[in-house]
């Protein structure tokens, strides 16, 4: 739940998309919608709460335009999908089942407390249908398979990868991510190299 729904998926870590197999879609679905219904919306300095409002009026807009884009092309909302009822921009945790590939939800950032799920076949074709975006910053994967979690990992072009963990950012790990999600590294030993110069020095007979 933290990988999507973590500030009310307003962080650039935050899950876009979750392709799950197509052989456990439907349980996935009932059961993860049923968590995402338990979530408390509210104060944040209230006991419980663990969903806050959207940044601003424009982030609620986009949010409804990706949600009402998604039904008009076939998706489902399982839960949520609308304004929450304390108003503001306040929006439903919100779950969309039926997801696909030509949606916007599917090709940008929702940045937003909505979660579409996709279906997908074999390993190879969720590492293709993950890989399918400009963007390269993190994404995670839940397996019980140590190969398959290092054989994934390698293969999705993302800066970092969370393997059975959905929270994953730490000071002392390099941040940063390929394609449109940037260049260079922030944090840990390798974040120094941004500001540094490197020399090259060659000595010939002394």
């Amino acid at each position: 739940l933290a990988t999507k729904f973590r500030n009310s998926g307003q962080t650039c870590v935050c899950a876009n998309r979750v392709l799950v197999q197509e052989g456990i879609y439907e349980k996935f679905a009932n059961a993860f919608s049923i968590a995402v219904g338990n979530m408390q919306v509210g104060d944040g300095f209230d006991e419980g709460v663990s969903q806050g409002p959207l940044i601003n009026d424009a982030a609620i807009h986009k949010v409804e335009t990706f949600v009402q884009d998604a039904v008009s092309k076939g998706a489902k909302v399982l839960i949520g999908g609308k304004r929450h009822s304390l108003g503001l921009t306040f929006f439903e945790p919100t779950v969309i089942a039926d997801v696909k590939s030509n949606m916007l939800i599917s090709r940008e950032e929702v940045f937003g407390p909505v979660a579409p799920l996709l279906k997908f076949k074999s390993e190879e074709e969720a590492i293709r249908m993950a890989n399918d975006t400009n963007a390269g910053l993190a994404a995670y994967i839940f397996t019980n398979g140590i190969k398959r979690s290092w054989r994934v990992s390698e293969a999705l072009e993302y800066g970092l990868v969370g393997v059975n963990e959905g929270l994953i950012s730490t000071e002392v790990a390099p941040f940063g991510g390929v394609k449109q999600s940037g260049l260079g590294r922030e944090g840990s030993k390798y974040g120094i190299d941004e500001y540094l110069e490197l020399k090259y020095v060659c000595l010939g007979n002394m």
